[in-house]
């Protein structure tokens, strides 16, 4: 999916809603263990009840990795799902990947060519050649670390390196990076004060961002100093969605909580 057609789906939806798939089977519906595969029961009730609503899903794949093969199976089962069923949604691959050279490109085979992910995301600490690999790929989105919301993001992203903060050291440099046009960039809704310089580096790229919802991120604030004439977002939400509800309602509590952010989200696109 090209980044045109991203655009022309937030316009076609109202929304620029990504919904985070970090399933948890200690957090599911009871009832759904008992099925063959519970996790990916468990996904396709909540693609099914608000793939309407939103513009990407984002499998943060480590809840995968932690089942071992059933777990991967699963994730394989979910993203099949979403390109057959619902090829109009950008897909990200949450996997915070990042080494030399040959290991990035088969971790970018895996992601991109193997599962058919749109996106996968990526931790540019090694630099130059452990990024390029993944934007090699045509058609593909590298989703670059920038400015994280945890609470360590303070330990190295916004320390002052030769008067600049480290961050925008980063951004800058993979502008220079052979296909950036492929770029985007997370950035935490926590720190929403710093999407007005993020803007000034990066003005065209798409921001992923998390942490809204649960987080304590604030989507008025995001979109007040993140979007762009594009619209330039992607806003990810993952436990308020899809924990909405631990009973049989899960799916339907799920479409509400993705309808609340999307009807807040064509408010501000229309105005």
């Amino acid at each position: 999916m090209t980044t045109q057609q991203l655009t022309q789906q937030i316009k076609k939806k109202n929304s620029f809603l990504c919904i985070g798939l970090d399933v948890d089977l200690n957090k599911i519906p009871k009832h759904l263990l008992s099925e063959e595969d519970p996790i990916f029961a468990f996904n396709k009730a909540i693609i099914d009840a608000t793939h309407h609503l939103c513009v990407a899903y984002k499998p943060n794949t480590a809840f995968y990795e932690a089942y071992g093969l059933k777990g991967w199976k699963s994730l394989e089962k979910t993203i099949n799902y979403l390109n057959e069923n619902h090829p109009d949604i950008f897909t990200i691959a949450d996997s915070k990947r990042g080494d030399i050279g040959n290991t990035s490109s088969m971790y970018a085979k895996a992601f991109f060519e193997d599962l058919a992910f749109d996106s996968v995301t990526v931790a540019p600490y090694m630099g130059k050649d452990s990024v390029e690999p993944f934007l090699a790929f045509e058609n593909k989105h590298t989703i670059m670390l920038a400015l994280t919301s945890n609470e360590g993001a303070f330990d190295f992203q916004t320390k002052m390196v030769e008067g600049k903060e480290l961050y925008k050291h980063v951004l800058e440099t993979s502008k220079s990076w052979k296909n950036s046009i492929n770029l985007m960039y997370v950035v935490g809704a926590t720190k929403a004060e710093y999407l007005a310089d993020i803007r000034t580096i990066v003005p065209d790229s798409f921001l992923l961002v998390p942490g809204v919802g649960a987080q304590g991120g604030n989507l008025q604030d995001v979109c007040k100093y993140g979007m762009n004439d594009n619209v330039g977002l992607l806003i990810n939400s993952s436990r308020g969605i899809i924990y909405a509800s631990q009973s049989e309602d899960f799916a339907e509590a799920a479409s509400q909580k993705a309808k609340e952010l999307q009807e807040q989200m064509e408010t501000i696109l229309n105005s």
